[in-house]
């Protein structure tokens, strides 16, 4: 298994150099980091226009100007911000709130998704299957530009109804509202609440149906009569055994799951007021930033990459097959 493992690394190192070329190709050949300059009134001195153009190094070859910026990055620096900021530091910052954001959310709605999906599968056709599938219908249909303020707004009304603020819905803290450790965990607790129940639903809906169906898959199979044959109770052959194997394609669909998380991430920060990398990344786009563009893909890709190594972990748990 250390072998299929180190090949599986081996292919998501290739993918991320080809993923991070390929968006410093088209950021250097459609951004324009000096137009902020370029638009002011009165004009910015032609000198210093200049010197900017060379301290970013914008008339280099763009391929020699990413692998410079890969060496960099070999070296914990991603370069700098057309505000001559540094991006590395900026980076750490902004990564540890999305981490806050996404990890918890997608780790809460995976779990919730595949749960209901396979309660659901086992109780096809009953009450409890088409209230989870009607559910479920909607939050798929619902993009996150459109959950987001819709929970926004019912925290809204809440507030308004109990009189005072109760739940948080803007920024991580509020500034003030410390004093102590354990305030400080509340607080921010508080307001990680809205975003975090905005990525759990938006990732639930999908867990959901793909895992009711992979269960399904595994109901009618010939080893489940097997088992039960030979003296295991429905639950028991459904648990051990049905559950399992119907957890192998899942495990597939967490990886690639990683990238609509993050776009959701990214529209879920800017509603709730995080700032964090996908605020960033609008931030970045806006301003025609080719490094801090590129620091929020190298952050976007390596998430992907490793949910699919720890998918690739799981599917090797789950299935024997793999690990000879």
């Amino acid at each position: 298994m250390t072998g299929y493992l180190l090949r599986r690394l081996l292919n998501y190192i290739v993918l991320l150099l080809l993923a991070t070329f390929v968006t410093y190709m088209l950021a250097s050949a459609t951004f324009q980091p000096l137009a902020s300059l370029l638009g002011r009134n009165p004009p910015v001195p032609a000198a210093a226009i200049a010197a900017k153009r060379a301290a970013l190094h914008l008339d280099d070859n763009p391929v020699h100007r990413y692998f410079v910026w890969l060496w960099g990055v070999c070296h914990g620096d991603f370069g700098q911000t057309v505000a001559a900021g540094s991006v590395t530091d900026e980076l750490w910052q902004r990564l540890l709130v999305s981490l806050r954001l996404v990890t918890v959310g997608t780790v809460l709605g995976a779990v919730l998704g595949t749960l209901l999906g396979a309660y659901s599968a086992v109780r096809q056709y009953k009450l409890f299957d088409h209230l989870a599938t009607a559910a479920t219908f909607v939050l798929l249909s619902l993009p996150v530009l459109v959950l987001a303020p819709i929970v926004k707004w019912l925290a809204v009304q809440f507030n308004q109804g109990v009189g005072h603020t109760v739940i948080q819905f803007t920024g991580e803290t509020t500034p003030g509202a410390g004093g102590s450790v354990f305030a400080d965990l509340l607080d921010r607790l508080n307001h990680l609440l809205l975003p975090t129940l905005v990525l759990t639903l938006f990732t639930l809906g999908s867990y959901s149906r793909y895992m009711r169906g992979s269960m399904l898959d595994e109901l009618g199979a010939d080893y489940i009569r097997t088992a039960r044959a030979k003296g295991l109770t429905r639950a028991r052959a459904i648990f051990r055994h049905g559950f399992r194997t119907a957890l192998i394609p899942m495990a597939a669909l967490f990886a690639f799951g990683m990238t609509g998380v993050i776009t959701g991430a990214t529209l879920t920060e800017r509603v709730f007021g995080w700032y964090g990398m996908g605020d960033w990344l609008i931030s970045g786009i806006s301003n025609q930033d080719i490094n801090i563009t590129l620091a929020v893909t190298f952050f976007a890709a390596v998430s992907v990459l490793l949910a699919g190594f720890l998918t690739d972990l799981i599917t090797a748990a789950l299935d024997p097959r793999v690990r000879t």
